[in-house]
């Protein structure tokens, strides 16, 4: 009888699909891949596909015609949202991993909790947008959600077998992405290439420019609250340069539990698919034989705009999370098209903020009406 964990992973040509499969490769007596979806990118997803004989392969994309030669034989393609929602829930599977870019893996993720899979969580716009019914259907169902960004996963291992209420605060670490040092001023003229040079991540290229705006450690305040069920007042934010110490956790009595690893995406994914067995990781650990330094700071004042206005939406509730980040999404290709500065991308979300104001969500409907609403307002903007 096979014992291994049946994977689906959404998202799989992306940077962190790459590293998951690194991780199921590398434990392959561990864990099987049983479907993969990405938005059009159907010749590499073909090729993993073959690589992994996976049964199951979705696209976005529903105009993609497919060359079904390409794929495994006895390979079922799943075609367009509704196809890809149709594998999350009914393809056998222990665990849902949910890694592709912005929220179209909202139903897929929602009908795959419907269907009582784990998730393994990458893909933080789909809580940021939906958080409150997400969270609700995982307690309705009994299903887990454990966090793959890294520093969601490190609070998630901090918090193991602590009581929430010995919990005072978490920290979520950021290493300031690409202009830490830049002067503001010259800001206005950065182009898309430099903020795209992470100094410690390889990622895709709308959370390496997120990283720079700071409005990725936005989107995480907002997933934190409701991964960890925290009060917006709990959630800080520190300036880590070196990107090993990936969140801490702070207790009532003041201590700290912190999770350290080098800066890969592969320690947090493989946490989150074995968990909680532990195994040999992909990539080598930290070495404390060679110096290296640990270093801390507070935010600079009124230099991350988008990070602040991450925090403003939290706090008002109701739509205005997913107003931030439809509108962020938005501007971002605008800046990536060169349609906008790089300073405009706040400007941009404020502008759509004060336009849509923060009405309540009292359905999910409500926030995909907002959302819908949002990105034509921010494009208007730009």
């Amino acid at each position: 009888m096979d014992s291994r964990r049946k994977i689906i992973l959404i998202g799989a040509t992306g940077s962190i699909g790459a590293n998951a499969l690194r991780v199921i490769e590398k434990h392959a007596d561990r864990l099987e891949l049983v479907g993969i979806a990405a938005h059009r990118r159907f010749e590499p997803l073909a090729e993993i596909a073959r690589r992994f004989s996976v049964p199951h392969v979705g696209l976005f994309d529903a105009d993609c015609t497919p060359d079904m030669g390409q794929l495994p034989s006895g390979c079922r393609f799943h075609a367009g949202l509704d196809g890809i929602t149709e594998m999350a829930a009914g393809v056998e599977a222990d665990i849902v991993l949910v890694a592709s870019v912005g929220t179209a893996s909202l139903r897929p993720t929602l009908a795959a909790i419907e269907a009582g899979r784990s998730i393994a969580l990458a893909t933080k716009e789909i809580l940021v947008m939906a958080g409150a019914f997400v969270m609700e259907a995982a307690r309705r169902h009994g299903v887990s959600i454990i966090p793959v960004d890294s520093e969601h996963n490190a609070i998630y291992q901090c918090l193991a077998g602590a009581p929430g209420r010995h919990l005072r605060r978490i920290v979520l670490t950021a290493s300031g992405g690409a202009f830490l040092d830049t002067p503001l001023a010259a800001l206005a003229d950065v182009t898309p290439e430099q903020a795209l040079a992470h100094p410690n991540w390889s990622m895709g290229p709308k959370i390496t420019i997120d990283s720079a705006t700071m409005a990725n450690k936005g989107l995480e305040v907002i997933e934190a609250r409701w991964l960890f069920d925290l009060e917006p007042a709990q959630i800080d934010v520190v300036i880590h340069r070196q990107s090993i110490v990936h969140s801490m956790v702070e207790f009532v009595d003041g201590s700290f539990l912190a999770q350290l690893s080098p800066p890969s995406m592969t320690f947090a994914i493989q946490h989150a698919l074995l968990f909680p067995e532990r195994a040999p990781g992909v990539d080598r650990s930290l070495d404390f034989t060679t110096a290296f330094s640990l270093d801390f700071a507070p935010l600079e004042p009124g230099r991350f705009r988008c990070l602040d206005l991450a925090c403003a939406a939290l706090r008002a509730g109701g739509v205005a999370p997913a107003v931030f980040n439809a509108a962020n999404e938005v501007a971002v290709d605008a800046f990536v098209r060169r349609a906008i500065g790089f300073l405009e991308i706040p400007e941009v979300i404020e502008r759509t903020m004060d336009a849509i104001g923060h009405p309540a969500a009292a359905t999910l409907d409500d926030v995909l009406a907002a959302e819908v609403e949002s990105r034509a307002v921010a494009r208007r903007f730009c």
